[in-house]
Formats: structure tokens, sequence, C-alpha cells
């Protein structure tokens, strides 16, 4: 697996230089999008971002759930959508795929801006014109709105938590493979520690992430996915999103804060692949958080195919699980 961590700290460098489901929408007229793969692009909060959907043959009369894909620094759309073999996964269970993509313009090396404020608030950034793409998708394919979800890779895993904590009443689950705590870092120096040591206090970006919703009281459930080797994004990080979802899904849900994650009920579990990988599963807050620790995975998308990149082939499936863990909170 070779080493993610130069492009990925030359693009911070690089860089430094440089509405809700209270009353669901439910079905909407469908248009004539073609079965398979189409192009589109979206603008909001300042920006324009293009993205890929893509639309299974399958179930085609009726509103289908929809998963967002945020790919990692230095891959694409086609890329990401070979790594995780989602569209393999669409095709099987009838959901709808949007991969959005970021720009070079934006990042030299094409990672999710994570770590500036201006792309950590609702309604403003990165943030805003990921929503208007779900949007746009929702314009034109019939969607379930109670079935919208959002994962990612790396950069893109920490924009997924971005994402469910600045519209959770957009996003029903996220799913985040070696991402960050929400507001781990609000700038490049802050960016570079908290990927080498981890962020700050998960219980106190907990409160921050709850406050980003800017007064929705909706929780969002999380599965992350971190592997023990991971010398880009270190394996802490993993721990501190799932702690993060604790703190801010508990404040969701009535409004009183933990004095830790360590309150809440965990359930720990075990298990490992044919031929492949061992792994950790720890469970909080009744299954409404998950984190996968992966023994001996670098920074990866456990499970994934080699047609991509910054995939592990011999990891848990991390786009089944998910996919199961999206339907399991949905219910």
């Amino acid at each position: 697996m070779k080493d993610v961590l130069t492009p990925f700290l030359l693009t911070l460098a690089l860089v430094s230089c440089a509405d809700t489901l209270s009353s669901p929408l439910g079905a909407q007229s469908q248009s004539e999008v073609p079965v398979g793969v189409s192009s589109g692009a979206a603008t909001a909060g300042g920006l324009t971002r293009n993205y890929q959907l893509y639309v299974p043959a399958t179930n085609n009369n009726r509103p289908r759930p929809l998963v967002v894909m945020l790919h990692g620094c230095t891959q694409s759309p086609q890329s990401f959508a070979a790594g995780t073999r989602m569209n393999t996964l669409a095709d099987q269970e009838g959901f709808l795929v949007v991969y959005p993509e970021q720009s070079a313009s934006a990042n030299a090396s094409r990672c999710w801006n994570w770590f500036e404020p201006a792309h950590q608030a609702r309604n403003t950034g990165e943030p805003a014109v990921i929503k208007a793409m779900v949007d746009k998708v929702r314009s034109q394919v019939a969607v379930d709105s109670k079935q919208v979800y959002v994962a990612g890779l790396s950069a893109g895993g920490a924009m997924s938590v971005i994402m469910g904590a600045t519209y959770p009443d957009v996003f029903a689950a996220i799913g985040v493979s070696a991402g960050l705590e929400y507001q781990a870092a609000t700038d490049l120096t802050g960016a570079l520690a908290a990927m080498r040591l981890g962020g700050p206090d998960p219980d106190a970006q907990g409160k921050m992430a709850y406050s980003a919703s800017e007064g929705i009281r909706r929780r969002v459930a999380a599965i992350v996915f971190h592997g023990s080797n991971d010398l880009t994004v270190a394996p802490v990080n993993g721990t501190q999103v799932a702690a993060q979802w604790v703190q801010t899904n508990d404040l969701a849900d009535d409004g009183i804060e933990n004095d830790s994650v360590s309150e809440d009920q965990k359930v720990t579990s075990a298990g490992s692949v044919p031929g492949g990988r061992s792994y950790t599963v720890e469970t909080y807050a009744q299954g409404l958080v998950e984190h996968w620790n992966i023994a001996g995975m670098s920074h990866a998308w456990s499970g994934g195919s080699r047609e991509g990149s910054y995939t592990d082939p011999t990891g848990p499936d991390a786009s089944a699980v998910m996919w199961r863990f999206f339907n399991a909170a949905f219910r």
C-alpha cells in the first residue's frame, strides 16, 4: 500500500497559499435520467462543482435511497467508484449513487477543504454545493428523502462528518473512512497536527457539531472505519470521530451532554476476513455509532478493489457494511 502522506501534505501547503426532513418531500417527479453513469453540475455557496450520478436499472419506478460518495485526495469520481465498488452494490440493492468531484482549482490535489472554516458551516462553501447536488438529483430522479446518506475517504471522510453535522435534516447516516472529527482543524497548522496526533477533545467537538446544525435536532447514525497502521491520518482520529458523534447525537436526542463517551454503553466484538485482516468493532449508543478498527491496514478503503486507488482488498468490505448500517439506521 503506497503512502499518500506526501501528496496530502503538499496539498495542504498549496492550499495555504492559495432545508429539512421535518416535512419530508417524499417522491419527486422523475425526468429522463439514463440508467448508468451521467454527469451534472450544481452551484451553491458561491461554488460550482461537477458530479457523476449512477442510476441502477433495478426498482426504477419508485423512490430510491441515495448515497453521496466523497472521494479522497488525488482521486476522481471514476477511481473512487472503481475502488469502492459502490455501483456494483447499487445494482444489487437498488439505490442511487452520486459522486461529487472536487476541482483542481479549489485544491491542487483535489482534496475537499475540510480544514478551512469557509467549508465547515451550513449553507456555505463546499457543504452547500454538495447539498445542492442532492437537491438537483432529487429534482431529476425519484429519491426517498428519508434515506439519503453520505460517505467518504480521508479528506472525503472528514467532509462527510461536516455534512452530517451541518445537514442532519438531509443525511440520515454517514460513513467515515480514515477521516477526522468535526472541526479537527481550522487552519493548515492544525490540520497537520490533527492528522498526526488527533484533533481536540471529541466531547467539545461533539457540542460544536451539534451547534453546526443551527437548531436542527436530529440524530445522525455514524459508522467509522480506520486502519491501525494508517500513517497519513493517525488511528486516534477514528476513535475521536466515533466519540464526537456519540456526544452530538446525545445532544440531538435530549439536549443534555454526556461527561464522556465512556458513559455510553459500549459493546466490543471481533472478527476476521478469511485469508485477510482481523478487526474489532465498537458499538455505541444502542447501535447508532460503530467504530471498525482494521488490524494492520494503512490509509485505505477497507475491502475495496485494486481497480481503484487507496484500497485494501484484504479488509472487511466497508461498502457492504456501510450499506447494512445505513439500512439499519433507517429502520
